[in-house]
């Protein structure tokens, strides 16, 4: 897997929590080359409660040549819900479009698993959804990104949900590496970087979302807590 949000946020969680390092930064090699994360304090709460800022490679979405017939398997796939976008994912930022035949056969890829981005209509479009996982199995994209504008007046500006039954998760709690194309989507459509993105499956989860054009990176800042210690017997 070319870039894991779980794996990353987990790892730095326990170092920083834990005292395995002495510094507010830590540094991992993937196959997406150098992640880093950084330790950044809780303002929302007393005490010693930290966050971690996790940076992130943009993974940039653009458009699909002759995407009514993609909507529509989409929309089966998704219970008859209207849809209002489907953008693929590249790996280059200069990429506009990408054919009908490298959507299908999946050679237009971001990272470990090529994503697709859905937007439905409303923030409850979303949040209420019932998509039926053996037509989204048939549906190209390893990953599909279900999102919404957040309602005028809300404290978030998406939302979004994550399904991926072709890799055996049908739905994923909260899905940090699919933020990275979703920054830069949402960032086209509203003209803004930042970002405070709710992730609407039953779990939920909520994170803020930095998109840095320049260097081209996504910053994805979230909390996370210990829910299971072990110990390896020699």
């Amino acid at each position: 897997m070319d870039l894991c949000g779980h794996g990353t946020l987990a790892s730095a969680y326990t170092l920083f929590s834990n005292g395995l390092v002495d510094s507010d930064k830590v540094e991992f090699v993937t196959q997406s080359g150098i992640l880093t994360a950084k330790r950044v304090q809780d303002t929302s709460v007393k005490g010693g409660s930290f966050l971690v800022e996790m940076n992130f490679p943009v993974i940039p979405t653009c458009e699909l040549y002759n995407s009514s017939d993609i909507k529509s398997m989409f929309s089966k796939a998704l219970n008859g819900a209207t849809i209002v976008d489907v953008r693929g994912t590249t790996k280059s930022i200069n990429d506009k479009y990408i054919s009908d035949e490298a959507f299908f056969n999946g050679d237009a890829k971001a990272s470990s698993s090529d994503k697709i981005v859905v937007e439905l209509p409303s923030w409850e479009a979303v949040t209420e959804l019932k998509p039926n996982m053996d037509e989204i199995s048939k549906c190209p994209g390893k990953l599909i990104i279900v999102t919404a504008a957040a309602p005028e007046g809300s404290a978030y500006d998406f939302c979004s949900r994550f399904f991926s039954p072709r890799l055996g998760v049908d739905e994923d709690p909260v899905c940090g590496s699919a933020h990275c194309p979703l920054a830069h989507y949402w960032s086209l459509k509203m003209n803004k970087c930042d970002f405070v993105a709710y992730s609407a499956s039953r779990r939920s989860g909520s994170l803020k979302v930095r998109y840095d054009k320049e260097k081209q990176r996504v910053f994805l800042t979230g909390k996370a807590v210990t829910v299971m210690k072990g110990s390896i017997l020699a």
